[in-house]
């Protein structure tokens, strides 16, 4: 139970995350959103794509464990911050303070289109310290300036407001929180490209990149064969007639 509003904003107790081997990061990035999809439903999440926020660089991949920042609908007797005015209490700015290398900052921003929660300022000084990118069901703002910083960005647009000024609050940082639609837990791993972001739960992940490079693998042959004019209906998916051809090949190419 909260006695103050102050309670609620508390910076004393946020919890860091687990970070994953970056051997194993590095690897599912390169998998990418498309390749592991499929593992990820064959492993029993159904749908773990963010809908609706976009790549602004592309090109870009990415993939890194997610610190969590929630914002919620603001109640000004709560929180009534000039965008200057005491910063340590606007807790968008200690998320920040946890990232090291590699680290994906994912924000629940409301699906606000009008609230910028990172500026120039901020997404530099993010990637100062080495973070991946950003991923946000939500803007950004500065947008002219912050797309020029050395990071990733998947949202759903761009704002010249900043939060404090609009209906939005920053809440808690390195909770469970939803974006766009999914449920995102400290420390699971997104990964982002072309194709959007999708979360890999950390529990998961190993077997999740085993299915995919099997699928890859196998895949990359019907490719060959099917760019040769072979028969769709023995090439994609794989035919039992076709697995010998298939090792044959894999040993060949191995």
């Amino acid at each position: 139970m909260y006695n103050s509003p102050l309670q609620i904003f508390d910076q004393s107790n946020i919890p860091t995350i687990n970070r994953p081997d970056p051997k194993l990061v590095a690897e599912l990035a390169q998998a990418g959103t498309a390749g592991l999809i499929g593992g990820l439903v064959g492993a029993g999440l159904r749908d773990p794509f963010m809908t609706g926020l976009r790549s602004f660089k592309p090109g870009r991949k990415m993939a890194g464990p997610a610190l969590t920042l929630q914002f919620m609908p603001k109640r000004e007797d709560l929180y009534n911050v000039d965008e200057y005015a005491d910063p340590e209490k606007q807790l968008h700015r200690h998320v920040l303070y946890q990232v090291q290398e590699g680290d994906v900052v994912c924000v629940d921003a409301c699906g606000a289109m009008n609230a910028g929660v990172f500026g120039e300022m901020m997404l530099t000084y993010m990637a100062g310290r080495k973070g991946a990118g950003v991923v946000i069901d939500g803007v950004i703002r500065d947008s002219a300036n912050s797309l020029d910083v050395d990071l990733g960005f998947w949202m759903r647009g761009v704002s010249p407001n900043f939060h404090t000024q609009t209906g939005i609050m920053p809440f808690s940082v390195n909770t469970p929180i939803q974006c766009a639609g999914v449920v995102v837990i400290p420390g699971d791993i997104i990964v982002a490209d072309d194709d959007g972001a999708i979360v890999v739960p950390i529990a998961m992940a190993e077997a999740v990149l085993d299915t995919t490079k099997h699928h890859a693998e196998w895949e990359a042959f019907s490719h060959y064969r099917l760019s040769q004019g072979g028969d769709l209906r023995k090439y994609y998916p794989l035919s039992p007639d076709v697995q010998a051809e298939y090792e044959a090949w894999k040993a060949a190419n191995s």
